[in-house]
Formats: C-alpha cells, sequence, structure tokens
C-alpha cells in the first residue's frame, strides 16, 4: 500500500512537472488552454473623431475592437498611428509608423488571444493590414501603387507597441508569419529595449519602423 502511495505521489509531480514545461515551451501560463484568434472590423468614418490643431494633424478616432477594447488611430502628415486599450493615448504605439506614407482608415484586425482555463479570453496581440505608399523621388510626392503591411502590436498590460512587420504581397503565408511573431514575441516583447521584427520576403512596397531588425524564419 505504501509503495502504490508512493508511486502515485511520483507521477503527480511527474504531470506538474510535464504541465510546466509546455506552459513555458508555449510561452502560455500554465492555465492558459489554447492560442487562438478572433476577428473584428473598424471604418474611421464610423468612430468618434477628434479634429487636430495643425495643418498636417487630422486628429485622431477612437473605435472599438474585441470585446469593447479601445483602438485609438491617428493621423498627419501623410502617416498614422494605431494604439489600443484604456491608456491607448499614452502608450508607445501611439508615436509609432511605418517609414513610408501609409493608412489604415479602415481595415479587419486580427486578435490574438490566449484562452484561460476558466474560459477567459485575454488577447495579447494585434495583426492589421496598413496600406504602405512608395515616395516617388522624382516628384517627392506618394506614388498610388501600394505595398500591403502586416504589423504586429503587442497588447497590454506592461505596454502596447510594435512587435514586427510581414510584408503581405511578398509571402503566400503572411497571416501565418503575423501570428508567428505576435505567439513567439508579443508576450515577452519589452516595448522600452526590444527592437520590432521583420519576418519573411519584402518587397519594392515594404515598409517598416525604422529601428526594426530582419530575422531568418
Amino acid at each position: 500500500m505504501v509503495a502504490c502511495t508512493r508511486w502515485k505521489d511520483m507521477l503527480v509531480r511527474c504531470c506538474g512537472a510535464l504541465a510546466l514545461c509546455l506552459a513555458g515551451a508555449t510561452g502560455l501560463p500554465a492555465a492558459a488552454q489554447s492560442v487562438g484568434s478572433a476577428y473584428t472590423d473598424y471604418d474611421t468614418k464610423k468612430c468618434a473623431h477628434k479634429g487636430g490643431r495643425d495643418v498636417e494633424d487630422y486628429g485622431q478616432w477612437r473605435c472599438k475592437g474585441l470585446n469593447g477594447m479601445a483602438v485609438l488611430v491617428s493621423a498627419g502628415d501623410q502617416r498614422m498611428t494605431m494604439s489600443f486599450g484604456p491608456r491607448a493615448a499614452d502608450e508607445p504605439a501611439v508615436g509609432q509608423t511605418l517609414q513610408r506614407f501609409n493608412d489604415v482608415y479602415k481595415a479587419r484586425i486580427e486578435w490574438r488571444f490566449a484562452r484561460m482555463a476558466g474560459g477567459t479570453v485575454k488577447p495579447f496581440a494585434a495583426i492589421v493590414r496598413w496600406n504602405a505608399v512608395p515616395l516617388d523621388e522624382r516628384t517627392s510626392r506618394p506614388q498610388t501603387a501600394s505595398g500591403k503591411v502586416l504589423v504586429v502590436t503587442r497588447l497590454g498590460p506592461g505596454g502596447v507597441c510594435h512587435v514586427g512587420y510581414v510584408d503581405a504581397l511578398a509571402n503566400r503565408d503572411a497571416g501565418a508569419l503575423a501570428r508567428k511573431i505576435a505567439d513567439e514575441h508579443a508576450r515577452t516583447f519589452r516595448c522600452d529595449t526590444d527592437k520590432p521584427v521583420i519576418l519573411g520576403a519584402t518587397g519594392p512596397g515594404f515598409s517598416s519602423s525604422g529601428d526594426a531588425e530582419k530575422l531568418d524564419r
């Protein structure tokens, strides 16, 4: 009877250790069951707008995302920014954009979330397709042909900021690459010290932030 009890205790400890190892390998807390995606759409024409003060300041639009999360879209000087959460206006993302002229007035947001043991859904990253417009150096004006860039943004708590970029035109598996960035980098990304990454091939229409680093697959 004693030997049987000891065997059961050893089995319980081994199972517990295995669960912790698996949680560490996936980057999920032990209570998390799975990672998945949810989708919401927004259109700044239908969002609350606050006008800017300067000529090149087009103002801000406050939209709603997954579970009512605030989506703050700002525009100025032919470029845009996007931030999320209750402190969206104070997050690092509110000052991040692509180097080239760009817009994201209307888009679908893919939310990467962890589904916890109790059924709670906790989004940890947002993936949005931005339009990037190359500059015609001869005229110093935006060209009509646009690139498509998937921007992966880390969600709070702990900071909201760009984590990485994928060229949506140069990669047939662009969505999978963006999810890979989100799942492997977003939850441990430090907005104040880490640099965003670029994953996959890049074409002539691609753009990212100036400090982004290219990663091998």
